[in-house]
């Protein structure tokens, strides 16, 4: 599957990201159908959060259409270039670099 990114935004994303801080990694996760990320990410406001899972939920968000995970990639050429496209800063995580 072929997902079209141009519906989503950074209010969309946004959204996403305050949700997440409401209900909780536990909540978000069982209310959107992600899981928690291994190895990227998405640093905003000095906190940390699961990028393939806030992008999934800002497309379900801005198009009403809901994402499984395997649905879409996670990683450089996935969820981290739409987001840095959108411009937000992913990073690798740090525990990620430190086995490395």
């Amino acid at each position: 599957m072929t997902v079209a990114w141009d519906p989503v935004t950074s209010d969309h994303v946004v959204r996403a990201l305050q949700e997440y801080d409401q209900l909780g990694p536990e909540n978000f996760f069982a209310a959107h159908g992600f899981a928690p990320t291994t190895t990227y990410d998405l640093v905003w406001d000095e906190r940390r959060y699961p990028p393939k899972a806030i992008l999934g939920t800002a497309y379900e968000f801005a198009t009403g259409q809901r994402l499984a995970s395997g649905d879409f990639e996670g990683g450089k050429s996935g969820a981290v270039k739409v987001l840095g496209q959108l411009g937000f800063t992913v990073r690798v995580r740090e525990a990620t670099l430190r086995s490395a």
